[in-house]
């Protein structure tokens, strides 16, 4: 059994991990702790991860100039790929029931600091550029292609007087019968977390009933490497659906919507596909409702309502027409709400969706998590510079009280969202419309929900 390992991470969500693990190495005042990393995946392969130019993930993300600014804090930035990135700078939001809009252009935003709401890049991306970075640092324990088998509290104390008490250091055995005992776990092991249930802390929220389809496309129109792009958003009683730009012609779409739903998309023909996200952008509810029930011939169906049914939009404000979707990127999976009670026990810290789990409308998942490393590090970094026990509970109480505020108020204004657009009819539609155009007329008020985007 190792008993010197001080500082240790247990992660299947291998992005957060490797942030941890690269933020506490840089980090010149922590850089003499011992660190340990344990994930699931051969993590070799990212270092030869190169897809052709014409091929993306759809496991992609949206970071914010905050998240961008601590990836290069840390000196990860620089490692990104950045021809496979797509900085976005508008954003057209809209009802689909009303019709009311609001825009954003961070451009001609004069009293915003930066011009970028976000950076779009696909999470594969990301881990090699973590992992580039992890192999610059000091020499780090990594655990890859290895599994947690199960947490444990420590031995009782010996009565030995010189041996170490690790009574209250969390041991792991891992999948390869190794034995490791912890100063401080981070839990960055996703929704079902085992280090949050070994530490037993309660994790309370509910399922939306909804799921989400992602999928990389191709659009009709290409755009050249400096052109704004805009990102596109619209609100449908069953769930948002949103088109994020990646390079060139390409996009990632995330579609929120009913369980059903999200099986008939992914049982379409491509073509069809396609012609329910043009329907999804472009025509009324109970049209796209109507296409929901047809197995296939969704391309002559939206052809003869684009003809037949008035438009609901100008064509500056919708997305370009789909004209393909990527083999084997569609996928769907479940929409819900977690918050864990607390975000730290002793010699115990959460991160990411180990300690929240948010809708995707708004696209901050992966924000929250970033922000939740970069204030546990702060954290540490004060423990060890003023000689405390990084594990300690009253040592971790900081980032917990910290994180935990910021991260809550965030996971109610989204789970409100949802609620409020998930109406489709009624005195609620008019009211939110309105709010919705007065926002977009408010000069004040409209950079306050630009900063909030952005991260800022």
């Amino acid at each position: 059994m190792d008993e010197q390992s001080w500082f240790m991470m247990s992660n299947w969500l291998v992005h957060i991990q490797l942030r941890s693990g690269a933020k506490i190495g840089a980090s010149p005042i922590t850089s003499s702790l011992k660190l340990a990393l344990v994930e699931s995946q051969d993590l070799s392969k990212s270092s030869t991860w190169s897809p052709p130019p014409d091929q993306y993930s759809n496991r992609a993300s949206s970071l914010t100039p905050s998240s961008k600014a601590f990836l290069e804090h840390i000196g990860a930035w620089q490692h990104l790929d950045h021809s496979r990135m797509q900085p976005y700078h508008r954003m057209q939001v809209w009802d689909g029931v009303s019709g009311a809009r609001i825009s954003f252009d961070w451009e001609q935003s004069p009293k915003i600091s930066h011009t970028t709401v976000a950076y779009m890049t696909e999470n594969a991306n990301l881990l090699r550029a973590l992992s580039a970075r992890l192999s610059s640092l000091p020499p780090i324990t990594i655990f890859d292609r290895t599994s947690v088998a199960s947490i444990s509290p420590g031995p009782p104390p010996t009565p030995d007087v010189t041996a170490p008490d690790l009574s209250s250091w969390p041991h792991l055995t891992l999948s390869n019968s190794r034995t490791i005992a912890a100063r401080l776990l981070v839990g960055a092991d996703g929704l079902n977390s085992p280090v949050r249930s070994f530490a037993a802390i309660p994790s309370r929220g509910w399922d939306y009933n909804r799921h989400g389809v992602v999928a990389t496309v191709k659009l009709a129109a290409d755009f050249p490497p400096n052109m704004p792009r805009t990102a596109y958003q619209r609100f449908l009683p069953t769930g948002p659906i949103a088109l994020l730009a990646l390079p060139g012609p390409y996009a990632t779409l995330v579609w929120s919507t009913l369980p059903s739903h999200a099986t008939h998309l992914k049982s379409l023909s491509p073509p069809d596909f396609a012609a329910m996200i043009d329907a999804a952008f472009r025509l009324s509810t109970v049209d796209i409702g109507y296409m929901h029930t047809i197995p296939s011939g969704q391309i002559d169906e939206l052809e003869w309502r684009l003809q037949h049914t008035p438009s609901l939009v100008e064509g500056s404000q919708i997305p370009h027409s789909v004209v393909d979707v990527q083999a084997n990127s569609t996928a769907s999976f479940p929409l819900r709400l977690r918050h864990a009670d607390a975000y730290t026990a002793s010699r115990i810290a959460l991160v990411g969706d180990a300690a929240h789990t948010i809708h995707p409308l708004a696209g901050q998942g992966l924000n929250m998590g970033l922000g939740d490393v970069e204030a546990l590090v702060g954290n540490i970094e004060d423990s060890v510079r003023y000689g405390g026990d990084i594990g300690a509970g009253m040592a971790l109480e900081g980032y917990g009280g910290e994180r935990y505020a910021v991260n809550n108020r965030l996971l109610g204004v989204v789970d409100k969202l949802h609620k409020l657009y998930s109406v489709g009819s009624g005195p609620l539609v008019g009211l939110r419309s309105l709010g919705l155009e007065t926002v977009d007329k408010v000069g004040v008020v409209k950079e306050f929900f630009m900063r909030q985007a952005a991260g800022s």
